[in-house]
């Protein structure tokens, strides 16, 4: 009887494997390597606003806009304009410490290939939804954040068709003072942080993980309404046509948070630990 069950299983497991494999020969033919393969990491600059908008006693406006750079074999470490995010969303206060959010993204991806005789410029739409909580540990404040994105993505081909793909992001996050024994005014802060992000759709055959960041980011409130930070962040995820590929980069970050509040102070709710 159990050589009978385990035979049943491995029988289900290999039709499942097989439909897999089916289901994936649909389109090209996809060989992976007898081993994982990593590409040369490559170099980045990102240059990202961050504004937190209250536009009423549990809404805000959650604005971000974001200038991405990568390197060229003729301009190399910077290099040349990637992406261009525009991200918003009407973000929700459940609690001082707890927020969500839901908006859509707008990213104009260049074509940073020299050799390329494709389009240099593409559109990519995105409907994202996100929830925050943060905890305070001791001196410090953790976040934990979760975020789903449903992507439409095309290729720089001319006619190429849009890709849908779910994205499925999870980052830590720690901001720890180094000066004072609290997050205030004129407070410089260290903030270690890990996201993963994985994807999933039809297109998506051996490569759920995206991608994986690692950085640590040192940041200074200059005002209760304004901070600045910069860090370097490494990362490395699975390429979308072949998950036996590795590409890996080393990227600069610099960020600017801005929350303006222009209400009047007797609608004001207590100071509230939603930055990004």
């Amino acid at each position: 009887m159990r050589n009978r069950t385990g035979d049943f299983i491995w029988l289900v497991l290999s039709v499942l494997v097989i439909s897999n494999y089916v289901t994936a020969q649909e389109g090209e033919k996809i060989e992976l390597p007898p081993y994982s393969k990593y590409k040369d990491p490559t170099t980045k600059v990102w240059v990202n606003t961050y504004g937190k908008i209250r536009v009423g006693k549990r809404f805000f406006w959650d604005a971000q806009t974001h200038f991405r750079f990568q390197e060229t074999e003729e301009t190399p470490f910077v290099g040349q304009i990637a992406q261009i995010y525009n991200r918003h969303a009407l973000g929700y206060i459940y609690s001082k410490k707890v927020n969500f959010s839901l908006g859509g993204v707008v990213r104009i991806n260049f074509n940073t290939d020299e050799d390329s005789i494709d389009r240099n410029v593409v559109p990519e739409w995105r409907i994202w939804h996100q929830y925050q909580f943060a905890m305070p540990l001791y001196s410090a404040m953790i976040y934990h954040r979760i975020r789903i994105e449903h992507r439409w993505t095309q290729g720089f081909a001319e006619n190429s068709d849009y890709i849908f793909r779910n994205r499925w992001r999870y980052m830590f996050r720690a901001k720890i003072p180094l000066n004072d024994h609290k997050l205030k005014p004129k407070t410089l802060y260290v903030s270690p942080e890990a996201e993963l992000i994985m994807q999933s759709g039809k297109a998506v055959v051996a490569s759920p993980m995206e991608d994986l960041r690692l950085t640590t980011t040192l940041g200074y409130i200059l005002t209760p309404r304004l901070t600045v930070a910069g860090g370097l962040m490494y990362s490395q995820g699975q390429d979308l046509v072949n998950g036996g590929n590795y590409k890996q980069s080393w990227t600069m970050r610099f960020h600017m948070y801005y929350s303006p509040d222009f209400r009047r102070v007797k609608n004001k709710l207590p100071e509230i630990h939603f930055d990004d």
